[in-house]
């Protein structure tokens, strides 16, 4: 899908994906629940599958880390496909963050939290974030990217 800007010009999707913590351990982490691949690995494939969409690709395992790219990358009118990790449980500031951004952001989940401990069963960004896709393994980043190119 192509996209148009008011004067009819073409313009390229920008996506950022932004991984929050522990999730650089992909490939090697519970692979029962998170796969064997890495997210590196899937990014590759990702890239492949979309060559008309530009992805840009964040992790860190810091909360401050997340909220400054956060806010950098959400006021340059990109899209964001936002896996927080377990800061999606308890950080109010990374809630605050996608609050206060214009773009468009994605929750998005490789596992079903509301499958899992009692603890994962509330994310503090829902409320703030355009739509939630969890428990579909990496597939959900396509899915959100998906979806984002149809709206």
């Amino acid at each position: 899908m192509q996209m148009y800007n008011f004067d009819g010009v073409m313009e390229k999707l920008e996506i950022a994906i932004i991984n929050g913590p522990n999730l650089n351990l992909l490939g090697k982490r519970e692979p029962e629940i998170y796969g064997s691949k890495s997210f590196e690995q899937y990014l590759k494939e990702l890239k492949l599958q979309y060559p008309n969409v530009t992805i840009y690709y964040f992790q860190s395992n810091i909360e401050g880390e997340l909220i400054d790219q956060i806010q950098k990358v959400g006021f340059e009118n990109k899209a964001i496909i936002l896996n927080a990790g377990g800061y999606t449980h308890t950080s109010v500031a990374i809630a605050d963050a996608v609050a206060a951004i214009p773009a468009k952001v994605i929750e998005v989940h490789i596992s079903q939290p509301a499958a899992r401990e009692q603890q994962r069963h509330t994310s503090l960004l829902s409320k703030y974030a355009h739509g939630s896709i969890s428990g579909l393994g990496l597939y959900s980043y396509k899915a959100a990217i998906d979806y984002l190119l149809q709206n």
